[in-house]
């Protein structure tokens, strides 16, 4: 015997709720669990694939129930809400997976950003110091990334190095080493939801007329990094020149 259409209706939307629901759960999962040691990121990336599927499933259940239960007389009424509410848990999480998936076609497959290619900062005070990868690198990063490039600013060099180090506090960046005669600042930054550690090296020398700033940004885990690295240190270094007044 089919069930009628108004009965079929809220346990569509219930279900696409459900699925939207599970979703964003398994994503916070797939990062606690990684931050906390349970599981390899490895098997926290492959938990937030599954949450990404399981969007997908909510979003389209949920599409399906609110167009046939969209607001009108009573009975079609019956399921809208869920409906509506498993789409709007569904679309941030594909729209995350959508921008993973974009960066990782549209960017450079490196981990591993520098302003200065040919004499990077060194990260002496890392657990585990990695050498700069080389000319490979330098030259995906200058196809990829052409705007990344040393700050030069009208200011003594331990000015500099004072701001410079203020920001990397400000934006709760752990301080593995700081030397304000050496010019060197080493941290890491912790990715939101995984945890993903990024180690940071700031480096002001004096330049003409003032300093120069470089920065070297790299991902601990894997062999890409979807922009992430490029971004900090645009961001980091545009801070820094609004810190310090410049035009």
């Amino acid at each position: 015997m089919n069930m009628p259409l108004s009965r079929r209706r809220p346990i569509l939307s219930l279900a696409g709720l459900l699925f939207s629901m599970a979703a964003i759960a398994a994503l916070l999962l797939a990062g606690i669990g990684y931050r906390q040691g349970w599981w390899h990121f490895l098997q926290g990336l492959q938990i937030a694939e599954w949450a990404v599927y399981s969007a997908a499933l909510g979003l389209v259940l949920s599409l399906a129930a609110a167009i046939t239960a969209r607001p009108g007389r009573q009975p079609r009424r019956r399921g809208f809400v869920s409906a509506l509410l498993g789409v709007l848990l569904a679309l941030p999480v594909l729209g995350m997976a959508l921008q993973w998936e974009v960066a990782t076609r549209t960017t450079p497959p490196i981990n591993d950003i520098s302003t200065d290619t040919e004499d990077p900062p060194v990260f002496w005070d890392m657990p585990n110091p990695t050498e700069y990868p080389g000319e490979k690198f330098a030259t995906l990063q200058r196809t990829g990334y052409p705007d990344i490039a040393p700050l030069l600013v009208k200011q003594a060099p331990d000015a500099v190095y004072a701001q410079a180090l203020a920001l990397v506090n400000e934006r709760g960046w752990a301080v593995v080493a700081s030397d304000v005669a050496e010019g060197r600042i080493e941290a890491v930054a912790t990715s939101r939801l995984f945890g993903f550690a990024d180690e940071v090296a700031v480096r002001i020398s004096p330049a003409e007329g003032g300093a120069r700033v470089d920065m070297r940004s790299r991902s601990r885990l894997g062999k890409i990094d979807r922009g992430t690295n490029a971004q900090r240190i645009r961001a980091y270094l545009g801070d820094l020149n609004q810190h310090l007044g410049q035009p």
